[in-house]
């Protein structure tokens, strides 16, 4: 946890900073560094190559290649680990399905096609009891949920359009859903698994990757079309500001977090 790593798409290269200075390394070329993950055992980095459909696992200190997973499906894009880290489950935004994926082996070893013709998988996230997958898709306008272990969909929730984005509460209880083509934020109980809140941003707004303060207290989220940042309070659901940044912001990585150790990403700690 000493390094913050920089993915630049398209400059195809990675650039370190010093997270105590802000200040910048020397950048590492890679290939189409779309999104990046850390394995649970901090052995590998995950370097998510969506155009070539790859996962690349690397070096996670020099980025060094040392297995180029190919994997059977378009977009693929993010990630996430099942309890004991032995697995993870990567969505294919332009494929209509997640792959399975076992760490050790660094092999495809399952397939999950998404009920709807022309669903766009976004974000997942494993519920705090390690039971559950949920899955964002965007065009469903709704989060699937995966049984983590017999690899079935079991659930959809509804959210709004353009679902894109989930993060846990501080305190296990709620899961957070960007909406992104909706201007809104919804809050599903994850004991009843249903959404007991929406938050509308006033004045309207693409809320898309972020994560929750180390607190609880602040959901961040980049404002994708909109050239912002936004503070959300997860009490009341309140925009408490609204950040101007530069054009298409996309990850948003809070720091620091509670947490043993990094999967990458927005600044995602176990």
């Amino acid at each position: 946890m000493k390094t913050l790593w920089v993915t630049n798409d398209l400059a195809r290269t990675l650039t370190p900073i010093n997270p105590k200075t802000g200040r910048p390394g020397k950048s590492v070329p890679v290939a189409d560094p779309y999104d990046m993950y850390f394995t649970a055992d901090g052995k590998y980095a995950i370097v998510v190559a969506e155009a070539l459909e790859r996962l690349d696992f690397r070096d996670p200190h020099t980025m060094a290649l040392v297995h180029a997973l190919h994997v059977p499906c378009k977009g693929v894009d993010h990630i996430d680990f099942s309890a004991d880290g032995r697995y993870f489950i990567a969505t294919c935004e332009f494929g209509s399905r997640q792959v399975k994926v076992d760490t050790a082996t660094q092999s495809v070893v399952g397939s999950v096609p998404l009920p709807m013709a022309g669903g766009m998988p976004q974000d997942v996230k494993l519920s705090p009891d390690g039971r559950t997958f949920y899955v964002a898709d965007m065009m469903a306008n709704g989060v699937y949920e995966l049984d983590s272990h017999t690899m079935h969909i079991v659930g959809f929730i509804p959210t709004g359009r353009g679902a894109h984005g989930l993060y846990v509460s501080r305190d296990d209880r709620d899961l957070y859903v960007s909406n992104r083509l909706e201007d809104s934020i919804s809050v599903i109980d994850l004991a009843t698994h249903r959404v007991v809140n929406k938050w509308q941003l006033p004045g309207g707004g693409s809320p898309d990757m972020g994560n929750v303060s180390a607190d609880g207290k602040v959901l961040w989220l980049s404002g994708r079309y909109d050239a912002v940042v936004y503070a959300i309070d997860t009490t009341r659901g309140n925009l408490l500001g609204r950040i101007p940044v530069g054009p298409g912001p996309h990850g948003l990585a809070v720091w620091p977090l509670p947490g043993r150790y990094s999967l990458g990403h927005t600044g995602i700690l176990r």
